[in-house]
Formats: structure tokens, sequence, C-alpha cells
């Protein structure tokens, strides 16, 4: 009987030192793990967007030396009663109003402030389609009509066979992929927890082989193919996607904080969604596109790659909003307006004919709800024509 009593001690002590080792040998998976299923947290969500670098890989993308491209202040816009009600009830962290270049007004909420670097989400997918249009200005890129499997042999076989850089750009690459946010099996969050457990990226991207339709067919908003196309740029340009951002459109525009992206176990960083700025250095971006591709009398995208890009391009059905290469049109837009927006209410917005940029940022929980994008954009068209 002692034997016995010994020999179950024995086997606890042996658990519980395996299991031990084993949370040792995975604390960073387990970490990583925990954030994900927390990240969303009603109490935890606003501060776990400004600081994702702590429980997640990243690359710094390096501004570079030069200077801080200054923006100025200009009249101050006292807000109307709607534009403070939403900021509370659209649980918005942080709004800024540029007009002509200047700032109109700037705030922060919910104990954030201007040297947070904010999840973009969403908002990163421009940043690429910028890249696209640069990298085909300058040849490395033949055409958009250039097949993905012609830079990235690896989507031979896969659902990515036959789509084109077009198809990626405006969505229509026809992979079947799930992109419902709030559905834990969802493909969006079966690839989150990817990210988390040190998967990688290129590889579920790869592994991914049903089809709902041929590619250019028909349009349905799918982050991954945002990734693909990150894929072929890498390999057109033989560079890593922070050092493209770096070099072709980061270092330009003289950002205050040297920003970072989310990246795989591998290395490889996640610009289809996880560029984290500064407020401030997200609508100087913004400011980009206003100026149609220049900033500071420098031209960094092509003007005629703005024009595209930020027009309907996509077969969306009749009566949604328009899709370019990555930026949304307004329903019923005035011409010079386009957006970009991203989970739980980030934004940036563009109204060109009347020089307006908007940023916001948020920790919306109840994005998804009906109606409440269109809500946002109308306000922002409101907040544009008073000015």
């Amino acid at each position: 009987m002692r034997n016995a009593v010994s020999w179950s001690k024995r086997i606890l002590i042996f658990s519980v030192l395996a299991l031990m080792l084993v949370a040792v040998l995975m604390r960073d998976e387990i970490h990583r793990l925990v954030a994900v299923n927390t990240l969303f947290e009603k109490d935890k969500i606003v501060k776990n967007f400004s600081s994702l670098d702590e429980a997640f890989d990243s690359q710094k993308i390096s501004r570079g030396t030069g200077g801080v491209s200054e923006l100025a202040k200009g009249e101050p816009l006292e807000l109307a009663e709607d534009v403070t009600r939403w900021i509370a009830d659209r649980t918005v962290t942080s709004l800024l109003i540029l007009h002509k270049g200047q700032i109109v007004h700037e705030s922060y909420h919910l104990d954030t402030k201007p040297e947070d670097l904010r999840i973009g989400w969403a908002l990163s997918k421009p940043y690429i389609s910028a890249l696209v249009g640069v990298l085909l200005k300058d040849g490395t890129i033949g055409s958009l009509d250039d097949l993905a499997v012609q830079y990235v042999p690896s989507l031979r076989n896969t659902a990515y066979e036959g789509a084109r850089i077009t198809d990626l750009l405006q969505m229509t690459s026809g992979v079947a992929f799930s992109e419902k946010y709030l559905d834990y099996d969802s493909d969006i969050n079966r690839m989150g927890r990817e990210l988390a457990l040190g998967g990688e990226l290129d590889g579920f991207a790869a592994s991914l082989t049903g089809k709902r339709s041929e590619p250019g067919e028909d349009w349905q908003y799918v982050s991954i193919d945002a990734h693909v196309l990150s894929m072929v740029l890498r390999s057109a340009s033989g560079k890593t996607m922070a050092d493209l951002l770096s070099d072709k459109i980061i270092r330009p525009l003289g950002l205050e904080m040297e920003p970072y992206v989310l990246s795989d176990a591998s290395g490889t960083a996640f610009t289809m969604g996880g560029l984290n700025k500064t407020t401030r250095d997200f609508a100087r971006f913004a400011l980009l596109y206003q100026e149609m591709g220049q900033y500071f009398g420098n031209q960094i995208v092509p003007k005629d790659w703005v024009t595209v890009s930020t027009k309907p391009q996509a077969p969306t059905q009749p009566g949604e909003m328009g899709y370019g290469y990555h930026w949304w049109v307004p329903k019923n837009a005035e011409p010079g307006q386009f957006f970009a927006s991203g989970i739980y209410g980030q934004y940036i917005f563009v109204d060109q004919n009347r020089d307006v940029v908007i940023v916001s940022t948020a920790a919306d929980l109840s994005f998804e709800e009906a109606g409440v994008n269109e809500a946002n954009i109308k306000l922002f068209q409101e907040i544009a024509r008073s000015l």
C-alpha cells in the first residue's frame, strides 16, 4: 500500500514538473494566446490597442534621421454637439481634423495620449496599395495584370492560382475566406491564432485551396488578399515590407515617432492589418493622398495612382459602398471623398475638394452593428462640409 501511494506521489510530481517544463518552453506562445483571447475585452481593449508590441512579435519601421514635418495649427474648430456625443458613444480614443493642412481639432480620450502608437488594423492596407503604385511606376512590378504566381511560385495549386495583382488590390481573388470578426471559427480568426501561436502567414495563405468564384468575377472583402499582395511585393523587390515601407513611404513623410508593424514568428510583417502609428502620423499619410501623392513638394506616390486607387474599381453590389485599390468610397460620395477603415472604429477620411483630412481611432465594441459604419462616414462628411 505504501509503495502504491509512493508511486502515485511520484507520478503527480513528474506530471507537475512536465507541465512546468512545457509552460517554460512555450511561455511566449502561451502569452500570445492569452493576449489574443483577451485582446478585445471591454476593460482592456483601449490599453491593448496602444501596446500590441508587448504581446506580439513586431518590427520597427525606420523613420530615418530626417526632421519632422510639422503640422501647423489652424483656427480651432468648435465641435458640434453631435460630434461630442459620437466621441462618447463610439468609444473614440482620438480625433484629429485638418483643414488646408492645418490642425483645427485634436483630442485624445480614455487616457490615450498623442504619442500612443495605435493599431490601425485595416488602415494598413492603403499603405500596401501605395507601394504597388510606387513599384509599378519604377518597373519593379511589370503590370497589374501579372499573375501573383509569377512572383510567388508557392501559390501554384492554391486558391490564388489565376489571381492577378489587380484582383488582390480590389479583392476579387475569388478565394473562399470568412471575414467574420466575431466568429471564433472564422478564417480571419484562425489566421489570428496562427499569428499568435508562432505560425507563418505565408504558409497560411498558401494553404488556402477553396474558391467561391473565379478571379475577377465578383467582390468580397477578404483581408488575406492584402497579405498575398505583400508576398508579391516582397518577391518582386527582394526587400521586406518593413524596409519597403520605410524607404518608399515612411521616411519621406517626416513622422514624429518610429512606427512598428506586427509580425509572425518567422519575421514576416503582418502588413494587412498590423501597422501601429500615432494619430498625427496616420494623418501625414492621409495628407499625402489629399495632395495627390505629393508631400512638402516631394512626389512620393504617383499622381495617377492616387486617382485610380481612390475611385470605385471593384464590382461591389449596387447600393453598397465603392471599393478602389484598398480604399473605400462612400455611398453618394462627393468628388474627391474616400476613406480607409479598420475594425473597432479606426478611420482615415479624405475630402480633397474641401481640403479636409480626418483621422479617428477607437475601441468600439459595437463597430459591426448595422448602420454604424455608414453613420460614422456621414458624420465625417458633415464635419468636412462645416469647414
